[in-house]
């Protein structure tokens, strides 16, 4: 090694840096509070050390259960510097799901928002060894005051040594029930992820970011880690109005955000929205489902071309569309992230040429090691190469036009896209199977003019039952993003000689149903 120390630094020491050169500078606003980069990083100093002088340990899991706001960016900000790894949970899940998501993680602590306490207080005595740390006032018994980690006095000025291998975050992307999956990305990982998108998506120091999406969705990762390493300015939001987000980007200038297609929809639908100054905007993201043709056309008419639609997957393949290319390209997902490869296969693992559609699979250095726990799951997800290297596979199916643009084309796996969150069919369906009438089901996505998709059961009866009141039943059992628009009775489940359910035979035949 030189004299010199050459080392990359991670994220962590990185932060630690805005603090000294950018002390003066807002980092952070939400709920009223404000804080300066000087302020953020010496709080996220005392917290790191407070997390780890409680016996955790680099690389232990910390559930994160809590609602958008100051206390969740810092929580997330002092595991990173503590090099914990966090697991930010979909706070709409069922509570089945979030128990054994924290169960499959081993969590050692769990931080919540005063509002997440009731649902996580009946876990206190059936999870063993988990530290419970609450941001509220009011706590019950066996829970630790979030707020006092930050009056613990004097603490080091250097930060626990991180290793760049050492898991920033685990992301569930299912769990209803069975076992859920954890999609794991390493602080080496997460920062290179953070460089490559914050210059695809034209990050930079000024960056002022809104966030209207919870923090424990990858979709508000993107802008997260990306102004966060710019040394930029978080505004965040504990939810979606769309009147009140046009307000903020005028009033505070916002330059960012990231939101899903309904979003973007639902700003264009604001009655008065062309009285809004949106003039300080410099780029933003659409991603989670499709962004179509007539409303991408729509918002660049209102934006101008600052609408960057992103395809991806939190395993860690992306795919960009720039403005300046989507003239003739309306239905693409665009290229490829820098640094990232794509093919597209066919069902033997043959690639095929330019123009069929094949398997999307790819590889890069943001690709996630693997799923938590899950080798299974993790070898189903490799696509090996004929000179040995392995390939992530995305289920999704594509095309690529004359100049390397994707096109999507179908999803070879059913997973539902409904307002921008993933719903997985076979969690609700394992739901319904426990109801006493039903034979078989098959869960699909079905046209929605707000959502996009939403899920319809279609059931096969052993005896007689009401579809409302089935749907009542199914509803009450499921989190609140999977919940079933509409319950539809049938004779037979169409298959094929193996008795697989054809899904896809059941989509075309309620294609043209529409549901709220």
């Amino acid at each position: 090694m030189s004299a010199f120390d050459d080392r990359a630094p991670l994220l962590p020491r990185i932060l630690a840096l805005h603090g000294r050169q950018r002390a003066s500078k807002t980092a952070l606003v939400a709920d009223g509070v404000r804080l300066t980069w000087g302020e953020l990083t010496a709080r996220m100093n005392h917290l790191a050390h407070a997390l780890r002088s409680l016996g955790l340990d680099e690389g232990d899991r910390v559930g994160i259960v809590m609602s958008n706001g100051a206390p969740m960016a810092e929580a997330l900000i002092g595991c990173i510097a503590a090099g914990l790894t966090s697991v930010p949970i979909n706070l709409s899940v069922s509570d089945a799901a979030l128990e054994n998501m924290l169960k499959d993680a081993g969590a050692r602590a769990v931080i919540a928002t005063g509002d997440q306490i009731a649902r996580l207080q009946p876990l206190v005595g059936r999870l063993d060894g988990i530290r419970w740390i609450a941001a509220d006032a009011d706590l019950p018994a066996d829970w630790m005051d979030f707020t006092s980690l930050f009056d613990t006095g004097p603490c080091p000025n250097t930060l626990p040594i991180v290793n760049p291998a050492t898991p920033m975050n685990i992301i569930y992307s299912s769990g209803t029930t069975g076992l859920p999956k954890g999609i794991v990305h390493t602080q080496a990982g997460r920062l290179g992820w953070a460089r490559d998108l914050a210059i695809t998506l034209r990050y930079d120091s000024a960056a002022r970011t809104l966030f209207t999406i919870g923090l424990y969705s990858n979709i508000s990762w993107v802008g997260f880690l990306g102004t966060l390493l710019c040394g930029g300015t978080l505004y965040i939001e504990n939810g979606f109005d769309a009147r009140r987000v046009l307000q903020r980007i005028e009033d505070d200038h916002i330059s960012h955000f990231s939101m899903v297609p309904i979003q973007y929809q639902r700003l264009l639908d604001v009655p008065d929205e062309t009285d809004f100054d949106l003039s300080s905007l410099k780029a933003v993201m659409s991603c989670g489902s499709p962004l179509h043709a007539d409303l991408k056309r729509r918002l660049f008419t209102r934006l101008g071309p600052k609408v960057i639609e992103l395809y991806g997957l939190t395993e860690g393949l992306i795919t960009t569309l720039d403005p300046e290319d989507a003239e003739g390209r309306w239905a693409s997902v665009g290229l490829p992230l820098f640094g990232t490869e794509l093919k597209l296969i066919d069902d033997e693992g043959i690639e095929v040429p330019t123009g069929t559609a094949g398997e999307i699979v790819g590889r890069g250095r943001i690709v996630m090691p693997g799923y938590w726990n899950r080798p299974e799951a993790t070898a189903d997800a490799t696509w090996t190469d004929g000179h040995g290297d392995k390939w992530l596979r995305t289920g999704d199916i594509g095309r690529f036009d004359e100049d390397g643009y994707l096109y999507i084309v179908d999803r070879k796996k059913d997973m539902i896209l409904s307002g921008g969150q993933n719903i997985y069919p076979q969690d609700i369906e394992a739901v319904l199977m426990e109801h006493p009438a039903v034979s078989e089901v098959a869960v699909i996505g079905v046209p929605s003019e707000r959502w996009g998709e939403t899920p319809l059961a279609v059931i096969v009866r052993k005896v007689e039952a009401e579809a409302s009141a089935m749907l009542d039943w199914a509803n009450a059992r499921l989190g609140r993003q999977q919940r079933l628009t509409a319950v539809d009775f049938i004779d037979e489940l169409p298959r094929n000689p193996n008795g697989k359910i054809l899904k896809r035979e059941l989509r075309e035949r309620y294609k043209d149903r529409h549901y709220g």
